[in-house]
């Protein structure tokens, strides 16, 4: 992997890491374009990258990583459960879903979910506007429907926003809790990763890496920010529209 692979592959990770249209499905697309081949280096750098995602996350929701926030943190840790059971009991059949088709398709699919949740979305003063408001029970929900984000280009925010919308929590309390819980689903993820893959940092162009470190962390952190801006004045329509044109768009192509 080049210094320009790196760039390209840091922007799309900062930029879809946190949004609801699928990174994984992203950085598989862009792989196959820029021609980087999915070995062991690339597997690393993309733990770096995700590194960066997650201190993004951390940097910007800074005061709610407290001891004052355990009851958060507590719901935060039982909405991951779902999927740390899931992913490991179901590992290797869900490697075999991580095909281009596989992701074109549940782009579409989720583009759908999308705008019939949206549909029939209604702004109700009774909705859960604050992520410490979050009951146990919602974060269950919400874990059970990050699952399904198992499978490539289902995307893990949009799985964990849609639940978030259909167990009453509004659209940026929705938002919050699932990039709070992006922290330990891809510390877990990208820790073991590096664990299995750490002697392939030593063969790598650190300087690459490096790079693409500082890219995706800047991607990441400005693309929450203004996320968060825009959801709070509009819908989700335009992701699940976007969606489903970019799946059509990769049927149309592989």
């Amino acid at each position: 992997m080049d210094i320009f692979q790196a760039i390209i592959i840091g922007i799309i990770e900062g930029f879809t890491e946190f949004l609801p249209i699928s990174s994984t499905g992203h950085m598989i697309v862009a792989s196959e374009f820029l021609g980087v081949p999915q070995n062991i280096t690339t597997k690393a750098y993309e733990v770096i990258i995700q590194f960066a995602a997650i201190l993004a996350v951390m940097l910007i929701y800074k005061e709610k990583i407290t001891f004052k926030q355990t009851a958060l943190w507590t719901k935060l840790f039982v909405s991951f459960l779902p999927l740390v059971v899931v992913g490991y009991l179901f590992k290797d059949q869900i490697k075999a879903l991580f095909t281009v088709e596989t992701v074109a398709w549940m782009f579409i699919v989720g583009g759908i979910i999308f705008l019939i949740v949206e549909y029939f979305y209604e702004e109700k003063e009774s909705h859960v506007s604050t992520v410490e408001e979050v009951s146990f029970m919602q974060a269950i929900w919400v874990g059970i429907a990050q699952v399904f984000a198992l499978i490539p280009g289902t995307s893990r925010a949009g799985a964990t926003i849609i639940g978030g919308l259909l167990v009453g929590l509004d659209r940026k309390t929705s938002a919050e809790f699932s990039f709070l819980l992006a922290i330990p689903v891809m510390a877990a993820v990208s820790g073991y990763d590096l664990l299995k893959h750490y002697e392939e940092f030593s063969n790598a162009d650190l300087t690459a890496f490096i790079i693409g470190f500082l890219v995706a962390f800047i991607v990441a952190y400005i693309t929450i920010k203004l996320f968060l801006a825009f959801i709070q004045r509009f819908t989700f329509v335009a992701f699940g529209l976007y969606r489903i044109l970019f799946g059509i768009i990769l049927l149309m192509i592989i």
